[in-house]
């Protein structure tokens, strides 16, 4: 296990969803399907207005009877607050437990053998470990008591690494993370791989937003979209606009030694470059599992 390595995400928040009423109030919120989320699997999913712009994403885990969101700590009360608005009549119990809780990335071949994790999701170190939904090669994710965390990940062979090696692989992948890369209320699910990357479901009932995703996709309404950079010079501040003979056919997103993210326009990606963002080169790496 000597390739096993992991991190405490401690930008990353959990809130608990219980109650009798718990999947039926987030079927007609969500853009992936509930039912699909058992102890056995994870979901990646996301909270939209209804015009169908980004506010939240989040993973989805179950255990001891109720559903833990992964979502991000700075913007966890704002979460909490949007779904409260939708509870309604609906038995349902919502709670901030990221004093019981923290979320760590797990990574290297094997880390799933090291804390004992048979299926893509399960019971693990007091808590919860799953493949991450999005793509395989990201490792996995782990929700644990947060007193003790650090050390049973370490006992159990996965040595604690820096949140640059966490980001790194996050975005050789093409990965966003949340809204460091995703404007909140403008940012458009299909345009940052949320279909490709299996976070949204395309038979479920009506969610909020929907309408507009669906029509997004089915009349190839997309023009940009969220792709790997690498970045040669000083790392560009996310926002910068991305220049191609003059023009500005991007901006870019977060970044961590040497790589990047940058939404960009396809006709201008399709021509190939050069790009820069301020004093940088950027050089575009389409990952394997997008289809633009």
């Amino acid at each position: 296990m000597s390739g096993c390595s992991h991190t405490i995400l401690e930008d990353r928040g959990v809130i608990a969803i219980d109650g009798q009423d718990a999947d039926d109030f987030l079927q007609g919120l969500i853009s992936n399907d509930v039912t699909k989320l058992t102890g056995r699997k994870a979901l990646h999913s996301a909270l939209l207005t209804p015009q169908g712009k980004y506010l939240h994403d989040f993973f989805m885990a179950r255990l001891d009877g109720r559903i833990l969101l992964d979502c991000e700590a700075g913007r966890l009360e704002d979460l909490l607050k949007r779904l409260k608005m939708y509870k309604l009549r609906s038995k349902v119990t919502l709670a901030d437990c990221s004093g019981d809780f923290t979320v760590a990335a797990l990574m290297g071949d094997g880390w799933a053998d090291a804390v004992g994790l048979k299926d893509s999701a399960g019971p693990c170190l007091g808590g919860i470990a799953f493949t991450d939904p999005r793509h395989g090669d990201m490792g996995g994710r782990a929700i644990l008591p947060r007193e003790g965390a650090t050390a049973m990940l370490e006992n159990a062979g996965l040595k604690a690494v820096a949140l640059d090696d966490y980001h790194v692989r996050r975005l050789s992948l093409g990965l966003p993370d949340g809204s460091r890369d995703m404007v909140v209320e403008k940012a458009i699910l299909l345009e940052n791989g949320f279909d490709e990357l299996g976070s949204i479901d395309w038979d479920k009932g009506c969610y909020m937003g929907q309408e507009l995703t669906a029509r997004t996709k089915y009349r190839g309404l997309i023009k940009k979209r969220l792709v790997p950079v690498e970045i040669e010079g000083p790392a560009p501040e996310p926002g910068t606009p991305v220049m191609a003979g003059g023009k500005e056919v991007g901006e870019t997103r977060s970044s961590a030694k040497g790589m990047g993210l940058a939404l960009m326009r396809l006709e201008y990606l399709d021509a190939g470059g050069p790009f820069t963002a301020g004093e940088a080169t950027l050089t575009p790496k389409k990952p394997a599992w997008a289809s633009y």
